[in-house]
């Protein structure tokens, strides 16, 4: 579960499933009473429907929909778009935050009719091509520039800028390292991560906590949507900018991409396949029983550990890379008026404000995409265990020496699921993998004609 499955889990984007997501942990959404009533229907852009008051109103989509209970960083957010309604109270136009189950939907639909509502939150997915296309969204690198908000939106400004324009701001980080139990490594005779200078190194350490585990009931490592995570680090690693681009053919084809997927799936089949699963989440328990070494989830998996952080320690992958990527956020309507175009961006600017931001780190435990902020400085001033472990998680992630997009947002979640797939087919012991490589490369070659 997460929300990059950060959102994903909800029909958005996230680490769950095979998004890699956002940004806050998403709850399984199994009970309809856990959902707040939803929009059945989007608004297009420049609409009015607040004619008692004599307002405009700028209509905002998101997926905080869940109650507390089941989701508190849900609450949180949801009173974090209430004070700036509040703040706007008095102003011509109206802010109107509307909780939906499904933002992709209601996007859909009104790109297909050659619009875009007012304001959505993609929460780590994609912004539609077609939207861009056709001009619906609108450009806020101008703003961004004029507001001098570069550092406000981090790395929003690099990852989602497209030919010199950026559509979508991300308030929230997808930040993936890895996790790992120090005392298992150290019963184990493990090298732990802060010494790995590569994949044999991390192989190596594998083995050694693999035949530890033999007579404890120990397994290495939590393989499947895991092992994508290890194989984006290590293409990143050995070719950072195909990693940052569009999928090519070249790059299906090239040495890296097949020592990249050869080594990792060597090491997923010495792990055994009954440590794979395309759905990461599936191993928290493990891990956090102390039976799962190393589970590869991903910052946000901090505020999920419990009793067990003593023992839990953050890491990012051999050489000193993490994978970070905001996808998509904060997407405007080009179709708006002046005045709900000037909230809009008024809300792009609050929501990437150092207040705002400071509550996503602490309340909501996500990596918050400000890069003014010092988090182990704000984890000083908070008694909770957990916080003071995602800022060491998101500082280590945030400051290595090679920071690369996740290939989710990349290179396509359909091409994610392919080599997902394909990892726990390798993780099955006597399987080809050399073959189950070129099997891959065909398939994404065709994926991608």
């Amino acid at each position: 579960m997460i929300l990059v499955t950060a959102m994903t889990a909800a029909g958005l984007a996230g680490c769950g499933s095979n998004t890699s997501s956002s940004s806050a942990d998403l709850p399984s959404d199994s009970s309809s009473s856990a959902k707040s009533s939803t929009a059945s229907a989007s608004v297009a852009g420049g609409s009015k429907d607040s004619e008692a008051a004599g307002k405009e109103v700028l209509e905002f989509y998101h997926a905080y929909y869940h109650d507390e209970e089941t989701w508190p960083a849900a609450a949180v957010m949801r009173d974090i778009y209430q004070e700036f309604a509040d703040k706007h109270a008095d102003d011509d136009c109206q802010f109107k935050p509307i909780p939906v189950e499904d933002v992709t939907e209601i996007v859909t639909n009104e790109v297909a009719g050659g619009s875009f509502p007012n304001m959505v939150d993609f929460a780590g997915g994609e912004v539609p091509l077609a939207a861009i296309s056709q001009n619906l969204v609108l450009d806020m690198k101008d703003y961004i520039d004029s507001e001098n908000l570069q550092s406000k939106v981090g790395i929003n400004y690099t990852m989602n800028q497209k030919d010199g324009h950026i559509y979508t701001v991300h308030d929230q980080l997808t930040t993936l390292g890895l996790w790992y139990n120090a005392d298992i490594y150290k019963a184990a005779g493990a090298s732990e991560p802060d010494t790995w200078k590569s994949y044999e190194d991390m192989a190596s350490s594998m083995n050694a906590i693999a035949s530890y585990g033999a007579a404890n009931g120990v397994y290495a490592y939590s393989a499947g949507q895991g092992s994508v995570r290890l194989f984006n680090a290590y293409m990143g690693l050995l070719n950072p900018d195909a990693v940052s681009s569009e999928l090519t053919e070249d790059t299906i084809n090239s040495d890296d991409f097949v020592t990249a997927f050869t080594t990792i799936a060597e090491m997923d089949q010495a792990n055994g396949s009954a440590n794979a699963s395309d759905n990461v989440g599936d191993f928290s328990g493990d891990f956090n029983s102390g039976k799962c070494a190393t589970f590869l989830n991903g910052v946000w998996g901090a505020s999920g550990f419990g009793d067990a952080t003593g023992t839990i320690k953050p890491a990012v992958y051999p050489g000193n890379v993490s994978l970070s990527a905001p996808g998509g956020g904060l997407t405007i309507s080009s179709d708006l008026s002046p005045a709900q175009k000037k909230l809009a961006l008024e809300f792009v600017k609050y929501m990437t404000s150092d207040e705002v931001q400071k509550r996503i780190f602490l309340e909501v435990n996500a990596n918050p995409c400000n890069e003014d902020l010092d988090l182990n400085e704000l984890a000083k001033g908070s008694d909770n265990d957990s916080v003071k472990l995602l800022a060491e998680a998101c500082t280590l992630a945030n400051d290595a020496d090679t920071v690369v997009n996740t290939i989710n947002y990349s290179w396509g979640s359909d091409v994610q699921t392919a080599i997902v797939n394909k990892l726990i087919e390798c993780s099955v012991a006597g399987t080809d993998i050399q073959a189950k490589c070129k099997e891959l490369q065909s398939e994404l070659t065709a994926l991608i004609a």
